[in-house]
């Protein structure tokens, strides 16, 4: 996914210059001082380093309040400067001005928030708890500021450029989005909506992080392990050790369904382990998350309804891809029906397994992953554990997804052991453009922690900009298990899939040309920024991709194109359960922003099973890929009302692969089209209309469900 923070700053206004010294309406100076103890600060200045990537070797975790604290105040001076300014308003001198405002309390908040999710620790933590509704205050000093709002309807747009026409179109619509319009009394009540609604999303966040980690299974008896390998059991046995603990400890993922299940023999253990993964956030402990979720979705309740509409969802949709949550579920609903009775199917298939085996028992959640790895196997031919040897991560790194990227864009990579890094797990490498010339900086962080968010993601650290002659900076998160010390990092076809997923959103990063920051990369509507992601995933089983990076860790030879043939007949296999665990994630999502009144709400787990039944999702086998209690995209990210986002992607980047494949499939020529018109316009236009220019029509869905063998 691509990593949506909750700082303005970092996903709306562009920061870049601060100044020190800011005039008033009296045009007088008023002089920001530079306490002494900020002199060493690596926030103060720009960093020395290639693209100003960060300074990870001098930043400490002391630096970032005092960084945050002068960064508020000159950025409240700065704001007071543009909105108090008696010359006439211009693009200049209020939206470039904008722009161009905070430099220093971005360059903090945007290192912060990428360690707060990929390397936190309690400081960091209390940290981000005091700060929350503080950056919200500051945000809702901008959007709800009358004469900024005043100057920027003033401008006029004669004689502007079409990125200054897009960038002043979007100001307007997020001043309008975020209550500008709204009366005085009703500004005060949505920033207090706000400020509550940053603490709590930040409580929920760190209160999981807990939970991922409090949740974590130990096992004492190594028989109860039976299935998993020898690295996976010694990376158990070090997790353990880590956690001071004697034993097996089995560390939870983001995710309802544990990559581990799938091998697990005991099905007492592996009950054990999916109920650890389910009840984690419900324990009535201090990692229990209901009661914030429930005052989250209250409070967007009542934010949507001082907008002046029905639900949150309908409010969050009205600058998205879909506009309205009746055509996001719409979408859903088209997905829902196959994919319900595909899993239905499946279900049936697995039941007779299980009755062949004479298991004795009806098949449940925890057994899923266990007998469906069994039925591909007699349906395919396929076992997982004879793919994994041949997909070694730096491997499938450097000669998949970075071979794929070469072939079809020209760009090229290279190592860079030179830079600071904030985890030893973590590596750099300098991008190269097709001319030759330096692109941008990309850092990997592959390992899971305890101190690490769950799922994967994509973040900048510096945001591309012509303006500011700044090139890309840019990091993937993973959660792969690290394997015991002197073993290969081996990986499943998923993980692979994964990987290549996020170095979509890396591309779309990378090949970001925009001359303004807020419109730049990654900085376009949650619906259509998994499209360039899911798209990349398609490359993994490129012929000529996969033969070049599927060698075996042992004796480098490629994988046999019999197993091969295995994988790609086997695409559409498990299709049902994995579309349908989406889909009622995002049914769960879109209706607990879609409620217009109070009396609607229920608590949690009640809540959440009306919606599953209302909506026919009525196996107990095929439970949603998100809990409500760890549901973290939408309650402690950015996704909330949005996570069908993926879904509305998935549509996109089905059409438009039947397209490349229909017009000569991964050649250069098609390489250069997708930059051209999807990867590389950012924001600056409707988005809509971007796809249409690639594909010459609007999105189908018929591809998509092609793809997932819902149809022929």
């Amino acid at each position: 996914m691509k990593n949506i923070t909750s700082v303005f700053l970092i996903s709306s206004l562009a920061i870049t210059t601060a100044c020190t010294t800011m005039k008033n309406t009296e045009n007088t100076s008023t002089e920001i001082t530079v306490p002494a103890d900020m002199a060493n600060n690596p926030f103060m200045k720009k960093s020395s380093l290639q693209y100003q990537a960060p300074e990870f070797d001098k930043i400490k975790d002391e630096h970032f309040k005092p960084a945050f604290e002068y960064g508020i105040k000159v950025q409240l001076a700065e704001l007071d400067q543009i909105a108090n300014n008696t010359d006439s308003p211009t693009f200049e001198n209020t939206i470039l001005a904008l722009e161009n405002s905070g430099e220093v309390l971005k360059r903090a908040q945007i290192v912060f928030y990428n360690l707060t999710g990929s390397n936190t620790n309690p400081e960091l933590q209390k940290i981000e708890e005091e700060y929350a509704p503080i950056f919200a205050g500051l945000s809702d000093k901008i959007y709800l500021n009358e004469k900024l709002f005043s100057r920027i309807k003033a401008i006029k747009k004669d004689n502007l450029g079409s990125e200054e026409k897009r960038v002043l179109d979007l100001y307007t619509i997020n001043f309008e989005i975020a209550g500008a319009n709204l009366s005085p009394e009703n500004k005060v009540k949505v920033k207090k909506v706000n400020e509550e609604l940053a603490t709590l999303s930040t409580q929920f966040s760190n209160k999981l992080l807990d939970a991922r980690k409090n949740g974590a299974l130990l096992i004492t008896d190594v028989k109860e392990l039976d299935g998993l390998s020898a690295d996976e059991i010694a990376a158990a046995a070090t997790d353990a050790k880590e956690a001071g603990k004697e034993g097996y400890l089995l560390a939870l993922q983001n995710t309802t369904q544990q990559p581990l299940l799938q091998n697990l023999k005991n099905r007492a253990t592996r009950e054990k382990l999916f109920k650890a993964s389910w009840y984690r956030a419900e324990k009535g402990n201090a990692d229990d998350t209901r009661s914030i979720l429930e005052r989250e979705a209250k409070l967007r309740m009542d934010k949507a309804h001082l907008m002046g509409k029905k639900s949150f969802a309908e409010w969050k949709l009205q600058d998205q891809m879909a506009k309205t949550p009746e055509n996001a579920m719409n979408l859903l609903a088209q997905l829902a029906t196959p994919a319900v009775a595909t899993a239905k199917r499946e279900s049936d298939e697995i039941q007779k397994l299980i009755d062949q085996q004479k298991g004795g028992f009806t098949v449940e959640p925890w057994d899923w992953n266990f007998y469906a790895e069994q039925v591909r196997k007699e349906k395919y031919d396929l076992d997982e554990n004879q793919i994994k040897p041949y997909f070694e991560v730096k491997t499938v790194l450097e000669k998949g997804v970075f071979y794929a990227a070469e072939k079809f864009y020209g760009i090229t990579f290279k190592e860079r052991n030179d830079l600071p890094v904030y985890h030893p797990d973590v590596v750099a490498y300098e991008v190269f453009d097709r001319d030759g010339k330096s692109l941008a900086i990309y850092y990997l962080d592959f390992y899971t922690r305890n101190n690490k968010n769950g799922g994967a993601w994509m973040s900048n650290f510096v945001e591309q900009s012509h303006l500011l002659g700044q090139k890309p900076v840019i990091v993937n998160v993973f959660n792969y298990q690290k394997p015991a010390e002197g073993k290969p990092s081996l990986i499943s076809y998923d993980d692979v899939t994964t990987m290549f997923h996020e170095f979509g959103h890396t591309l779309h990063g990378l090949f970001a040309d925009q001359k303004y920051l807020s419109i730049s990369g990654t900085n376009v509507p949650r619906d259509f920024v998994e499209f360039p992601s899911q798209i990349n995933e398609f490359f993994a089983l490129e012929p000529s991709v996969l033969k070049n990076y599927a060698l075996h860790y042992q004796t480098k030879q490629p994988m046999p194109q019999a197993l091969v043939d295995k994988i790609k007949k086997a695409g559409t296999f498990n299709q049902g359960y994995s579309t349908t665990e989406l889909v009622s994630a995002a049914t769960i999502d879109m209706n607990w922003h879609s409620v217009t009144d109070a009396s609607q709400f229920k608590p949690t787990l009640e809540f959440e099973k009306g919606v599953l039944a209302k909506y026919g999702f009525n196996l107990k086998e095929v439970p949603p890929r998100y809990h409500s209690p760890y549901f973290a995209h939408i309650w402690g990210g950015g996704y909330s009302a949005g996570y069908y986002a993926y879904m509305w992607s998935d549509m996109l980047n089905s059409d438009a692969w039947d397209w490349i494949t229909t017009h000569g499939g991964m050649t250069r020529e098609n390489g250069d089209r997708f930059r051209k018109y999807i990867l590389s316009v950012g924001n600056s236009m409707d988005l809509n209309e971007a796809f249409k220019n690639f594909t010459g029509r609007n999105p189908d869905l018929k591809p998509l469900l092609k793809d997932k063998g819902f149809i022929k």
